[in-house]
């Protein structure tokens, strides 16, 4: 048995589990050359899924079944073990999503993949354990009822989180900041001392960022659907991504490559949050790639074979000590740094990154009566209501724009949804002229302005929003001079 059409080794190694799972289905496996032809031929081919349609092929090519009138209404994806059951595998929503664009009326996947096939809309979706199954399914005509999608696993409004910002004492200034953050879609930057809170705090933003619309929840789970990270049984990935790659990862690993590109890290981020702790310690090279990302909300790689595009419209949240020891701000514990060690550490986050990082907050070390705080902080339920309501004023700003929060606005929007009054712009010339600010910390500061005022319910940008959205910008010129 040959395949011919670009195949990768996994679908070359399907010769042998499809004549195992024929046999032991009941069916007999013909005695001479047989050549799979997985057309077009200039596509490459990759993964299991294609073992159940070429069974069903050499099975029907051997008359063993009966079903021609149904196959060109029918898509059929599945991995088969050598007793014949189907095992689950990747990438069935975007299959389910382009069979049904392609005008055919149903697919057939293996159980574990019903949940996720059957959210598409307008679409049979049916699921059989083995391979005899499917071929009396195909012959009674897909007689059975489709896969149907509860509500309560459709339901967007109320996703689980385990993470609550009640639990989170004191640091009122730095949950402040991520209110903020996640009111405006928002990059941030924290520092201090370890121990300090930061991962805490940052694993509690996506509990506080709005629910997703099915939009997003289709998009985010079209990308886990491709990487195979979409739970068995799971319908729809209802919680915002928060992804918190190690500082060790490859710079493939974090933007996607491959020979035949994947999605990384930022594309995984993809409506939730990327967190990157111990900000200083990934590689420079690294930490340059993200610049794209965060400008345009997507990544494109490029390869020999071919060049892809994927989604990146994340918010980063990245945590640092001030210096390699941690404690050159703290004042309780001495730095024992040097300088120069200071000065490599920081370098290692360049200015054209920084500039892209809305919010920069310093994060203090907690006082003992902090620490033996016993009442519990604002609930996420609550900060969320806030942010609800300042996402739906930018959304109904925003209306017949391609902008969906305040982050997004280019310099031509700003101009158009963000007037300054002649005191607000004397106090911003101020900042820039004292702080030496870019012309794209100039346009970030406006932007955060303009969250500030939407938390207020103020259509209008005030002083005291400047003043505020300026505090956000001046940690870097302290610690970097």
């Amino acid at each position: 048995m040959t395949v011919v059409g670009l195949p990768d080794a996994a679908v070359r190694e399907s010769c042998d589990r499809v004549e195992a799972a024929v046999r032991n289905s009941g069916f007999e496996f013909p005695v001479e050359k047989i050549t799979i032809n997985l057309a077009p031929a200039d596509i490459r081919k990759e993964g299991p899924a294609f073992d159940l349609p070429i069974a069903l092929g050499i099975i029907l090519a051997t008359g063993q079944a009966a079903i021609d009138d149904v196959l060109d209404e029918v898509a059929l994806v599945g991995e088969l073990s050598l007793d014949g059951l189907l095992r689950p595998v990747s990438g069935v929503l975007p299959m389910s999503l382009g069979t049904r664009d392609d005008g055919r009326r149903a697919i057939i996947v293996p159980p574990a993949n019903g949940n996720e096939a059957a959210v598409v809309d307008d679409f049979e979706v049916y699921t059989t354990e083995t391979l005899y199954d499917c071929v009396r399914l195909l012959e009674s005509g897909l007689l059975d009822e489709p896969v149907q999608v509860t509500s309560e696993e459709l339901n967007l409004e109320a996703p689980p989180y385990e993470a609550d910002f009640a639990d989170v004492k004191a640091q009122e200034n730095v949950k402040r900041a991520l209110e903020i953050a996640a009111a405006g879609g928002h990059n941030c930057l924290m520092i201090g001392p370890p121990g300090a809170g930061k991962t805490m705090l940052a694993r509690r933003l996506p509990s506080i960022l709005p629910p997703m619309t099915l939009d997003e929840a289709l998009e985010v789970t079209k990308l886990y659907s491709v990487k195979g990270l979409v739970p068995a049984g799971t319908a729809l990935i209802r919680t915002r991504p928060f992804r918190h790659p190690h500082h060790t990862v490859s710079t493939a690993g974090l933007i996607g490559g491959g020979s035949m590109p994947q999605p990384g890290e930022v594309s995984l981020a993809h409506h939730g949050v990327l967190f990157l702790d111990e900000l200083p310690e990934f590689p420079r090279s690294a930490l340059e790639v993200l610049r794209q990302p965060l400008e345009d909300g997507d990544v494109t790689i490029a390869r020999a074979q071919t060049s892809l595009t994927f989604p990146a419209g994340f918010q980063l949240v990245a945590a640092m000590n001030p210096c390699p020891c941690g404690f050159y701000t703290d004042p309780v514990r001495e730095c024992t740094c040097s300088p120069a060690e200071i000065q490599r550490y920081r370098k290692q986050i360049s200015g054209p990154l920084l500039d892209r990082i809305d919010i920069h907050i310093e994060v203090p070390r907690l006082t003992p009566d902090e620490v033996m705080q016993r009442e519990p902080g604002e609930p996420s339920a609550s900060v969320r209501q806030r942010v609800v309501v300042a996402r739906e004023r930018q959304h109904e700003r925003f209306a017949g724009t391609p902008f969906h929060h305040n982050a997004e606005m280019n310099t031509k929007a700003l101009r158009e949804f963000c007037p300054l009054a002649d005191e607000v712009e004397g106090l911003l010339r101020t900042a820039i002229e004292q702080f030496a600010l870019s012309a794209r910390a100039h346009d970030r500061i406006v932007k955060l302005a303009r969250t500030i005022a939407d938390l207020d319910g103020s259509e209008d940008i005030g002083v005291a929003h400047i003043a505020e959205a300026v505090q956000y910008r001046s940690l870097d010129r302290k610690l970097w001079g």
